[in-house]
């Protein structure tokens, strides 16, 4: 039976697809641009299917004849012009959108994030775990966890009373081999910082986690650990300075305070209430048993941001 992967010229959707054809599964890779496709090498096990979360004729032709689902699809805020219709709708309508579509699904593992996990206001060095909530986000404090909270939320309410397995997966920052240029947006671009950037970061601490791990809780979860199951894939906390030390082997100059600030006027992917909230500060997430569960043996930290640098860099 074939495994419909929404999402799949994205970074995690990309993997996904590798993932479930290196396994011998028939894939249906839905995509908005078909073009796209090229970042896969051609193989007979794999369909490419034109379709789009706003648009439930093409959904209802991208799902027919699966009975499985893997949802990656959703949009992330950076360069966002309209919060609402960019951030928020594809993950929320375009989950209303999915699920009106699939009736006949067995299976459906729901890309979400820790973002759904983690509150918008947090006190520095807090932790959470896969029963929290962000519970607090909105269209302007905090889109991206409005976003993945409500569709989350969304898709577990269809779930409810019907006979179909749903497993929910929460990476934290993901970094590992782009596969396209395009995957050097979104979480990348921390790495693309080193590669093409300034020679300063700023005093940022990130939670990350390889691309190529959430893959496999993905494919894995179609089948391992409990229905309505929530997995925090998560395996290391660095900061930009340790980052860089591992990535150029000196330790980069850490921007003070305010010159960031004065940074953020003038950056259009900085914003003050962004930096207000992540400078100097940290958060732990505690990931319970996932990684047995879904039997995910994680890659060295060091190998991650590594093949993900090397890889920007073969890029161009």
């Amino acid at each position: 039976m074939t495994v419909l992967v929404t999402g799949a010229s994205g970074f995690v959707g990309a993997h996904v697809v590798l993932e479930l054809l290196d396994r011998g599964f028939k894939v249906r890779a839905m995509m908005r641009d078909v073009s796209l496709a090229s970042m896969f090498e051609d193989n007979p096990l794999l369909e490419v299917v034109k379709a789009d979360l706003f648009d439930v004729d093409s959904l209802r032709v991208a799902v027919d004849g699966c009975e499985d689902v893997i949802h990656c699809a959703a949009a992330l805020p950076i360069g966002a012009k309209n919060l609402q219709e960019d951030v928020v709708d594809p993950s929320v309508v375009g989950v209303e959108n999915l699920c009106s579509v699939m009736d006949g699904i067995k299976r459906i593992i729901h890309t979400s994030s820790v973002a759904a996990i983690r509150s918008t206001n947090y006190e520095h060095g807090k932790t959470f775990n896969n029963s929290d909530w962000c519970d607090d986000a909105t269209i302007k404090t905090n889109p991206y966890g409005l976003a993945k909270a409500e569709g989350e939320r969304k898709m577990r309410a269809w779930a409810q009373g019907r006979t179909v397995r749903l497993v929910t997966i929460h990476p934290s920052i993901v970094f590992g081999p782009i596969l396209h240029p395009r995957h050097t947006d979104g979480s990348m671009s921390y790495l693309k910082h080193f590669a093409s950037g300034p020679p300063f970061v700023l005093d940022i601490h990130i939670n990350f986690v390889d691309v190529r791990d959430v893959a496999i809780a993905h494919v894995n979860a179609l089948e391992m650990g409990e229905d309505g199951g929530r997995h925090i894939i998560h395996s290391s906390s660095l900061s930009m300075k340790e980052i860089g030390m591992v990535l150029k082997g000196k330790s980069p100059r850490r921007l003070p305070k305010f010159l960031v600030y004065i940074l953020a006027i003038f950056h259009p992917k900085l914003s003050w209430r962004q930096l207000k909230d992540s400078l100097g500060t940290t958060v732990v997430y505690d990931i319970g048993q996932s990684y047995s569960i879904l039997q995910i043996n994680p890659v060295d930290k060091n190998q991650t941001l590594l093949d993900g640098y090397d890889s920007i860099r073969a890029q161009g």
